[in-house]
């Protein structure tokens, strides 16, 4: 389809979303779909979980937000079940301002976003659609216009709850306009929009000596007083404040707690009582959620200030921290990345996750609980579970640790020395090592930083420079387990014979003399102990591996080393162990002979058919990884 032709059907769709009628065509509208008088804390949630909810772990995670945050489900949670859900009941959590308050770059800023732009996507659909009175300059619920005194019987016959009163704009109209005949009073459609000024608003306090309070409540338009001959005329004023726009959905009050005083009087008759005073007129309804966000040290400097505590009392405080699992900050990277101009430039395997590793353990608090410490802590928060420790220890260790996340290097730092790695000249593909280098040179021209905090996080780089050498290892191991294929059967079969005979306790045969032996006992036990199989756990490993082994047979499945995820390893383990010396010969080699060049090309092959490496990061790896085991 050409670009004209999409152009078309969209200014059909927009037709078609199209509605105007007059209040008694509204009321067959209602009592059709009541929801389309839902209140804006209510649209909000129905919004949020429109696009569905799953629980994982016993939390639920919204896939509204799952596409741009990555490791914050526990904050989502609270956010939208603690917040939203209650305000939709119109509890008196409605009544608060919400203030997101945490780390730089910690995501904050993205919520907000998200919010603004699903409102905007929202109000087209047929779940989120909203009405107005035509002309309304706060684009106001049309069933204001039904009068205190019949609203009760309005509310029994419709089962709609109505809140809240007409504007000045709209009362005077409805009096000089209409004669007091609200079935006639026009109403449309109308679609959030930021661009436009409709249902969602940013206000950003500037210098309090210049910055007007009209900026959030209207102003005067003094050029028409003269012609309406009074200031309390609502034909002379222009309801324009961000109060005024935002109305039935959101406005972000950007730095909130920086803001002059003046500004912030207005929110607390808003959110406690629904509305706001501008100019000469009666209190001005609005429904509307107030949200801002800080940082903690600006939110400790407010909250220490009795002079805000009516303001602190209206607030309600969602703390969002950093992410702390390494696998979502690396989903955090990608997403930045994807973004940029500089995706045809590679990034190795586990490149990101050395960053990731780095940011996660700068924001770890270390455990008072012996035996763990920050790289366990690390591996078990990513889903790992870690010697001594299970997943269901988690509560405990965040419980211990109450502030962990609020602190640490940031991902908009990461990202800004990923960026440096990767804009380097004649640069195809970044590696681990590369990555980790540029984030110790941002440290070294960092000037703001301490030289204690730039020592902790260099000892960091060092620790994710040692968990990378133990994954670059693992991966070389199994790009030439699979060189050696048949010697890991071979080991497989001659572990599998020993192990069925001493669960069995019947004798092995020597295939050349013909001579009953015992089990091999070293044999199973230096591939056991390649992952930790103890003395007094070998029994029951054997014959677990005994009972898969009769299962696939009768099931008529051949059975072998990947057949057990753990046995597995083992033989990986072990024949890396007995190719040691040939694996350090065939890297390190600087004129590899027939047989080590052609070792080398299957393992780089196997690198870029299976695990994702280019020419250029395979070549490195080996080469890397040769090092490391001469040392």
């Amino acid at each position: 389809m050409e670009f004209l032709d999409k152009l078309e059907n969209y200014r059909q769709r927009e037709r078609e979303l199209a509605w105007e009628g007059t209040f008694r065509d509204y009321l067959h509208l209602v009592k059709e779909r009541p929801f389309i008088t839902q209140l804006a804390h209510s649209r909000i949630y129905n919004m949020i979980v429109s696009e569905g909810v799953e629980e994982i772990n016993g939390i639920r995670r919204y896939k509204f937000f799952s596409h741009e945050l990555f490791g914050m489900d526990k904050t989502l949670e609270t956010l939208v079940e603690e917040y939203f859900h209650s305000a939709a009941r119109r509890t008196e959590v409605r009544k608060r301002i919400l203030l997101l308050m945490g780390p730089v770059s910690g995501g904050k800023s993205t919520i907000v976003m998200m919010l603004k732009r699903g409102l905007e996507r929202f109000s087209r659909t047929e779940l989120g659609a909203l009405y107005a009175i035509k002309g309304c300059p706060m684009h106001e619920e049309p069933l204001h216009l039904i009068p205190k005194e019949l609203r009760e019987d309005f509310q029994r016959e419709y089962n709609v709850y109505i809140e809240g009163s007409l504007c000045p704009h709209c009362r005077m109209r409805l009096e000089t306009e209409w004669k007091g005949r609200i079935e006639d009073v026009p109403v449309e459609r109308i679609f959030f929009s930021e661009e436009n000024r409709v249902g969602v608003g940013t206000f950003s306090p500037s210098d309090p000596k210049s910055q007007d309070i009209a900026d959030l409540t209207g102003s005067i338009d003094f050029s028409t007083i003269s012609e309406y001959g009074s200031e309390s005329d609502p034909r002379a004023y222009r309801f324009d404040g961000e109060l005024n726009k935002a109305n039935r959905g959101m406005m972000e009050f950007q730095e909130m707690l920086k803001a002059d005083e003046k500004f912030l009087w207005n929110l607390l008759s808003l959110s406690q009582e629904g509305n706001f005073k501008a100019g000469r007129f009666a209190l001005i309804s609005a429904d509307e959620l107030i949200c801002a966000h800080t940082n903690e040290s600006e939110y400790k400097a407010f909250v220490s200030n009795k002079k805000n505590e009516a303001l602190i009392s209206r607030m309600i405080v969602v703390r969002v921290p950093y992410n702390l699992k390494v696998s979502d900050e690396v989903r955090i990277y990608e997403k930045l990345i994807s973004q940029s101009d500089l995706r045809h430039i590679h990034i190795a395997p586990h490149a990101l996750r050395a960053a990731a590793m780095f940011s996660v353990l700068s924001r770890l608090k270390e455990s008072k609980k012996q035996g763990m410490d920050l790289v366990k802590k690390m591996r078990l928060y990513d889903g790992e579970d870690v010697e001594g420790f299970k997943q269901k220890d988690l509560v405990e260790l965040q419980n211990e640790a109450l502030d962990e996340g609020m602190s640490g290097a940031d991902p908009r730092y990461v990202i800004n020395r990923l960026s440096s790695a990767l804009i380097r000249k004649d640069t195809v593909c970044i590696n681990a090592l590369d990555v980790l280098r540029a984030i110790k040179d941002g440290l070294d021209q960092h000037p703001s930083i301490s030289k204690e905090e730039r020592d902790r996080l260099l000892n960091y780089i060092a620790i994710a420079r040692k968990e990378f050498d133990d994954i670059a290892k693992k991966e070389v191991q199994k790009a030439f387990v699979y060189a050696y294929e048949e010697s890991a059967r071979t080991m497989l079969n001659n572990y599998l014979d020993n192990v069925e005979s001493y669960c069995n306790g019947t004798k092995l045969q020597d295939p050349i003399t013909d001579e009953e032996m015992d089990p091999d006992e070293k044999l199973m036990r230096s591939i056991e102990e390649q992952i930790g199989i103890s003395e007094n756990a070998k029994k029951a490993f054997r014959e677990e591996i005994l009972i898969r082994l009769s299962t696939y047979a009768r099931k008529g499945k051949s059975f072998d080393y990947t057949s057990h995820e753990r046995l597995k390893e083992a033989i990986e383990k072990k024949l890396f162990a007995d190719l040691k010396d040939v694996v350090k010969i065939t890297t390190s080699s600087r004129t590899p002979n027939a047989e080590q060049l052609k070792r080398m090309n299957e393992v780089t092959a196997r690198l870029i058919e299976d695990h994702g490496y280019c020419h250029v990061c395979a070549n490195e790896l080996l080469r890397y990884t040769g090092s490391l085991l001469n040392r």
